[in-house]
């Protein structure tokens, strides 16, 4: 009989553990009484990449249960992943979504950065366009109309007439819309042959000395000396259509394209602001990292290459989280 009550009792004590177990709250992400942990799921924009794999690896420092995985395949896959659900965050450039087509998505400005015009080193008329520039009108009459088709008709050089060979994007890009919108038209407008992301025209240009293309800086420049990617040259705009470089137009090294975007000499566009979206308000361990990103994750900006979002921006975006 004594058996049979502690057997009982016993069978009482799993029962009540195992109701009592599972009644009480889960441990979120956000859970103040303990470390954060999971795993958050990021991709999109190239330009956005170098930086939040960045923030990802000092992030980790700080929270070392948080796992990231992270992809670049460009702003519309970024765009369309996030709002499917199939990650926590896409990193885009609003310049190709409209408001209306958003569906639900929240936008979280983060930094900002351009993009610049390049050519291959070797390029027949670098002499002239290093002091000259270029031109808004002869870009469009490249990338659009297709009316500049060699060299020498940029510069007025007339015994040049080696092609131009242009390179665009591929894929659905950040990138490609904000330099068709410099131009005042939209991606699909550009002249070119399409290339795949940011590294694919990078190397498209360095390989050919009368190729043309367009890059993010963070693809531009090179990350440790500050100077142009070996085997290419950036040109600078001629803003005031005067017809040469000023002072405030030199972007021969990544510093002077830094300050030239941040103080607003080079214009926006090409110069835009980068943004992380999720499907709806970030909670838990996404909210955790956005609000991170906005506060001390501010401090790798300038340091991974791209241009800090002004404090009154800042602020507006940190208000997002808390609304």
């Amino acid at each position: 009989m004594k058996k049979h009550n502690l057997t009982r009792i016993l069978l009482l004590i799993i029962l009540l553990s195992t109701v009592l177990t599972a009644c009480s709250p889960p441990k979120t992400a956000g859970d103040q009484n303990g470390p954060l942990e999971g795993t958050i799921t990021i991709s999109g924009a190239w330009a956005l990449y170098p930086l939040v794999i960045r923030w990802g690896e000092e992030f980790q420092k700080i929270h070392p249960a948080v796992r990231f995985d992270i992809s670049a395949g460009g702003a519309g896959k970024g765009m369309a992943d996030a709002l499917a659900n199939a990650v926590d965050i896409g990193m885009v450039s609003r310049e190709i979504y409209p408001q209306e087509t958003e569906q639900g998505a929240f936008w979280i400005s983060v930094a900002k950065d351009a993009v610049f015009l390049t050519v291959n080193e070797q390029n027949p008329v670098w002499g002239n366009l290093q002091s000259t520039g270029i031109s808004r009108e002869k870009i469009i009459g490249i990338y659009l109309t297709g009316k500049i088709t060699n060299w020498g008709e940029i510069t007025g050089r007339n015994e040049i007439t080696a092609p131009i060979h242009i390179f665009t994007r591929s894929d659905a890009c950040g990138a490609a819309a904000t330099w068709a919108k410099f131009l005042g038209k939209h991606q699909e407008d550009l002249l070119g042959i399409g290339v795949y992301g940011d590294p694919g025209v990078l190397e498209s240009v360095i390989k050919d000395p009368l190729g043309i293309g367009f890059n993010n800086l963070s693809y531009a420049y090179d990350f440790e000396t500050g100077a142009p990617v070996t085997g290419i040259h950036i040109v600078p705009l001629d803003i005031n259509n005067n017809g040469e470089v000023d002072p405030e137009e030199i972007i021969d090294i990544k510093e002077q394209a830094l300050e030239a975007v941040s103080a607003g000499y080079y214009p926006s566009p090409p110069a835009r602001d980068l943004n992380l979206v999720t499907k709806g308000s970030p909670q838990g361990l996404i909210r955790e990292f956005i609000s991170w990103v906005l506060s001390e994750g501010q401090v790798y900006v300038r340091e991974a290459g791209f241009i800090p979002i002004s404090q009154d921006k800042l602020e507006e975006e940190i208000l997002k989280l808390d609304e």
